[in-house]
């Protein structure tokens, strides 16, 4: 049995630090859309949390009050522990940086409770709202905070010192210059098929660009192996049935996968390829 666990928002995240994403540690899906029952005695459930004593969180400002809020009423109950104690005893390791992204349809970590709100101050709380102040109370409660200052991630100096002044927000010219060297087009990026280059991550922000990058790639592979790439059609279907209509089979597999429930029309595969399973 693991005295520690490993939780992370996502499943990316979840697989760096070889732990599990939260809502599949709780049960449940994050779009289910239904609440997961909390009940005592649940034999499962107590356990999953038995022998645990310490709870890493990593990617700490993804997680939002009102997940940490039903985390918190779990474990007290898992645990068969008053709901007043924090975490039902089990102690809480946080990691990251609460203004690195943001969370989800839910309000984040550092939400400041005391400042004004635009409702209206004789409405009540809803239960929603409540269990965001009790998560934030429990964040408040946090004893000990220790600051990592080295950079693990490259040695570059120079890069080091842009992102600094790029998080204090005190980048100059010669940053951006900087960053001018880093974007593909420019006359010291020759071709992603060189090296460093074939083995740096792209950061895209359209999916569209995404799905045209990861099939160029494997192209290239294919071409690189001698393989003929393998291209694998989604069969989409309506009330169980195939649809047939060629101009609306076109139009389903131009979708972007953000609109298809991230499942591809096309998928090109290479024998031999590596592939990143999320």
């Amino acid at each position: 049995m693991q005295m520690m666990r490993k939780l992370v928002p996502t499943g990316v995240a979840a697989a760096e630090i070889d732990g599990m994403t939260i809502h599949s540690f709780l049960g449940e899906q994050r779009n289910s859309g239904k609440p997961w029952a909390i009940k005592p005695g649940d034999s499962k459930l107590e356990k999953e949390w038995r022998s645990v004593e310490y709870l890493l969180i990593d990617e700490m400002s993804i997680v939002g009050l009102t997940l940490l809020a039903k985390f918190n009423r779990i474990v007290s109950t898992a645990k068969h522990v008053d709901p007043q104690v924090p975490f039902g005893v089990v102690n809480i390791i946080f990691f990251g940086d609460y203004l690195q992204y943001r969370s989800v349809y839910d309000a984040p970590l550092h939400t400041d409770f005391s400042l004004p709100s635009k409702k209206k101050s004789s409405k009540l709380l809803t239960e929603k709202e409540i269990q965001q102040r009790v998560a934030r109370s429990l964040i408040l409660l946090i004893n000990c905070v220790v600051k990592l200052t080295q950079q693990m991630r490259t040695e570059d100096s120079r890069y080091l010192q842009l992102l600094e002044c790029l998080r204090h927000g005190q980048c100059n010219y010669d940053d951006y210059g900087l960053l001018l060297t880093r974007v593909v087009g420019q006359p010291s990026v020759g071709s992603l098929c060189d090296s460093p280059w074939n083995k740096a991550p792209i950061f895209v922000f359209r999916n569209e660009v995404r799905t045209q990058l990861n099939n160029k790639a494997a192209i290239h592979n294919a071409a690189q192996l001698g393989h003929a790439p393998i291209v694998y059609v989604a069969q989409n279907t309506c009330n169980g049935k195939p649809i047939e209509d060629p101009i609306l089979i076109k139009k389903l597999l131009e979708l972007s996968d953000n609109k298809t429930e991230h499942l591809p029309g096309l998928l090109l595969f290479v024998p031999g390829m590596p592939v990143i399973l999320t």
